[in-house]
């Protein structure tokens, strides 16, 4: 059985003359929790509202656990639970009342599930107090004891952590790891937070402009953004002799500008720097650099600036 339940091939999306999304190539592996970033309005919403069957793409074609027809789209989206945007509660009912009527429109009403949905989700002792009353985490941690009804395979949560507090986000933080690990989901998460997906996620999904700019792991994205010291010398050749023989380490890079990427020593420079000295290296430079994950994002998507909204 394949590993892969949601795959995009060139899937886009107009609207009047604006591209939403164009040309999105995705695939999604079992068990997975992709961190979906982009800036405000950069197609994340649209994205999960087409898998999701809420809006017909323009182009392209969707894929749901290998079926692309029509109806095998409806029934395989079954499999799928979605928050998208605002969780459709009633305000006047209980969490349970809410639960409940979810259950009975779904065609699923069986108190066992609600029950343990509530607990799933850290609501079992609300008791009478009704939704209205509730803060925005918990409005949220329902919403998605929601979407989870009918045991779904692949959940959709579109910013879930947006405007919650700290409490709320190490809450939702939680919950969304517990679901991946112990209730084996496959998650899509968007957010324009990327230190705070960078907790949860497993892979990262970089949308810009309605087109997807990269994806890769949270391995490669750690690669990409970890500290090093950024040496610089007359003579980079004997620099590397010297980090190679007498400090013992292969862990560098020499780059195309003839400067070398150290990713160890971080905290010994003055013993690099006597090294280097001893044995005739004249170093040039020697600085710890590195590029923290909003930089990294903002370099993928080609933005440069203070300004910045990732």
């Amino acid at each position: 059985m394949s590993s892969i339940i949601l795959e995009t091939r060139d899937l886009s999306k107009q609207y009047k003359s604006q591209w939403a999304l164009k040309h999105v190539n995705l695939r999604l592996q079992q068990r997975r929790i992709y961190g979906l970033i982009g800036k405000n309005g950069a197609g994340k919403t649209t994205l999960m509202r087409m898998i999701a069957g809420l809006g017909f793409p323009t182009g392209g074609s969707i894929f749901l656990f290998g079926k692309e027809n029509r109806g095998d789209l409806e029934e395989e989206g079954k499999r799928i639970g979605s928050l998208i945007e605002e969780p459709a509660l009633v305000a006047g009912m209980t969490a349970k009342e809410n639960l409940h009527l979810q259950c009975l429109m779904k065609g699923i009403p069986n108190y066992e599930v609600e029950k343990e949905l509530l607990e799933l989700v850290g609501l079992q002792d609300t008791g009478k107090k009704k939704v209205k009353n509730f803060s925005l985490g918990m409005r949220q941690r329902l919403g998605i004891a929601a979407t989870l009804i009918g045991n779904p395979e692949l959940l959709m949560l579109d910013e879930p952590i947006n405007g919650l507090d700290p409490t709320g986000v190490i809450e939702m933080r939680e919950l969304i790891k517990k679901l991946n690990a112990y209730e084996n989901k496959t998650i899509l998460i968007s957010s324009h937070n990327l230190p705070e997906l960078y907790q949860v996620a497993t892979d990262f999904i970089i949308i810009h402009e309605g087109e997807i700019r990269e994806v890769l792991s949270h391995e490669e994205l750690d690669e990409r953004c970890k500290s090093y010291l950024s040496l610089e010398a007359v003579d980079v050749n004997r620099l590397a002799t010297v980090l190679e023989e007498k400090l013992h380490t292969q862990n560098f890079q020499v780059m195309p500008d003839n400067s070398i990427k150290l990713f160890d020593c971080l905290d010994e420079r003055e013993r690099v720097g006597r090294v280097l000295h001893e044995n005739d290296v004249i170093v040039t430079k020697m600085a710890v650099c590195g590029t923290s994950l909003e930089e990294y994002f903002m370099s993928v998507i080609g933005v440069k600036g203070e300004n910045r909204d990732a």
